[in-house]
């Protein structure tokens, strides 16, 4: 079944995570969305990327926890070893990159919204969070450096060690977002901001870029594997199987 669909619009990439509603993640995603970028990566007529969802009641809940806690270890360090590595691609990503949440953007899903430059939020009851602790695991490590890039330490400390969700008001305030606006706005003003920055200089921009990432992602690198290894330890412990459990009550 096809995650994602995507269409050139004004040369920019609208990219529509398409996995029934909730979007959840799982490898098939990942790996469709990025052979999709990487397809576009080097194409000269296409400026950027607006990463969005075909639907606006979940732009993603995040993993996929029904299908991932039934894997093994080796399958489930595949999946996540793969996330991760989108992740870090996604962040480095050599083209400007919008996150147009029109739909709950949680846990995993918040993720990959931290993980583009820039993130407009529809206005209303639209939540995102990060909570990977009441789940009984940390915050993937990749996500947890680019997080405290991106918003001030204390506010990485209220949304990690409280695993809340938080509406546009609170997310703007920490932020999280960079704008609020109408949902009908949302995708229309994500591709604006893209072909604004190519109106400038994408060459500009992609130096900008690489000078604000590659000190996280050497940071990351650094102890991506032995962050990887606590991870699945703790994937897989009593405490947590108890809580992902539970929690398969909400999909």
């Amino acid at each position: 079944m096809k995650c994602v669909d995507a269409v050139v619009q004004e040369k920019v990439a609208v990219v529509k995570l398409s996995r029934n509603v909730t979007n959840a993640i799982n490898l098939d995603l990942i790996r469709e969305i990025a052979d999709y970028l990487q397809s576009i990566k080097n194409d000269k007529e296409i400026a950027g990327v607006v990463l969005t969802s075909g639907n606006d009641k979940f732009f993603s809940i995040g993993f996929d926890i029904p299908a991932l806690i039934k894997l093994g270890r080796k399958d489930f360090k595949e999946f996540y070893e793969a996330f991760n590595g989108f992740c870090i691609d996604l962040y480095s990503y050599p083209k400007p990159v919008v996150a147009a949440i029109i739909g709950h953007a949680v846990a995993g899903g918040c993720i990959l919204t931290v993980c583009c430059d820039y993130r407009f939020i529809a206005e209303g009851k639209k939540f995102m969070g990060l909570n990977e602790i009441k789940l009984g695991v940390p915050l993937p490590y990749p996500a947890d450096c680019i997080l405290r890039q991106l918003v001030h330490d204390r506010f990485a400390r209220t949304i990690l060690d409280t695993g809340d969700f938080f509406l546009p008001e609170a997310t703007f305030k920490m932020g999280l977002v960079d704008e609020i606006m109408p949902l009908a706005q949302v995708i229309p003003a994500s591709v604006e901001k893209i072909r604004a920055i190519d109106s400038l200089s994408l060459d500009a921009f992609r130096t900008i870029k690489r000078n604000r990432t590659e000190g996280v992602v050497a940071q990351i690198q650094t102890t991506l594997t032995d962050k990887e290894k606590m991870f699945i330890e703790l994937w897989y412990t009593d405490a947590t199987r108890k809580k992902l459990e539970a929690a398969l009550e909400k999909f």
